[in-house]
């Protein structure tokens, strides 16, 4: 039997794919072409805005993980056991990510000018070890995001339907259920 995820699951991994794959792409991007100082601002500006706002959906998104993990003493196949490790670091990646973009603030943290959160730290020599983590753990997610789709299009092509199981169209036998999210 196949795993049914709730609208909320669904919710929560597409708004995540979306912010994570921007501010990848976005802050490899700045950081490794030349663009303009007004260029490097914008996106520095939006990425902020944007993975501050995403945190408390990244704790939910985790808190559902967790709360949604196998009881003790199931016994799950080898594959299952992998793709649960690589999930798992997947998510503790991403929480590095995070906490480091945060802790590596030079300034007050501005949320699309609406609010402001003090800089964190200010000693520069923990803010630079912060960006050094940040940058690291960026490149490994980008590589457990690769993995990640790779795995996707494995599923995909061996007909495990992994994709359509992660959108909102209804499974001929969920339709006569209540819905889950």
């Amino acid at each position: 039997m196949s795993i049914h995820y709730s609208r909320r699951r669904v919710l929560l991994h597409w708004l995540s794919a979306i912010i994570i794959l921007w501010a990848l792409a976005s802050g490899f991007y700045v950081a490794f072409n030349p663009v303009s100082a007004s260029t490097e601002q914008w996106v520095g500006s939006l990425n902020v805005s944007l993975t501050t706002l995403f945190i408390p959906f990244f704790v939910w998104r985790t808190w559902l993980f967790v709360c949604e993990l196998e009881p003790r003493g199931t016994v799950l196949s080898l594959n299952k056991r992998l793709a649960l490790a690589v999930h798992a670091l997947i998510y503790l990646v991403i929480g590095v990510v995070l906490v480091t973009g945060v802790l590596m603030m030079k300034s007050a943290i501005s949320v699309f000018g609406l609010v402001r959160f003090p800089q964190p730290l200010a000693d520069p020599l923990l803010i630079e070890l912060a960006n050094t983590v940040h940058a690291l753990s960026c490149m490994v997610l980008s590589l457990l995001v690769a993995l990640h789709l790779c795995a996707v299009l494995w599923h995909e092509f061996s007909g495990r339907r992994v994709v359509r199981r992660m959108t909102f169209a209804k499974r001929a036998g969920a339709m006569g259920r209540s819905a889950q999210g």
